[in-house]
């Protein structure tokens, strides 16, 4: 299995963190090399480990936006 490249481009934000030190956390991410995109997943104190996350263009986060947007709480 060939080694996952990735570049944090921007932090955007930590939405939560763990006792155990890893925070989910919204960044905008070059993986392999490709055009940036945003990314929202937990990651290791040292920024080294990374958990499962999803990762979505600027139109996808912004049609969450919308959906999140008509959400009452």
């Amino acid at each position: 299995m060939s080694e996952i490249k990735f570049e944090i481009v921007q932090k955007v934000g930590v939405l939560s963190k763990s006792a155990s030190g890893w925070s989910k956390e919204l960044n905008i991410i070059s993986w392999n090399d490709r055009d940036p995109k945003y990314d929202l997943r937990d990651w290791s104190a040292d920024g080294v480990k990374m958990g499962k996350g999803v990762t979505l263009s600027k139109e996808e986060l912004l049609a969450l936006r919308e959906l999140l947007n008509k959400i009452e709480l």
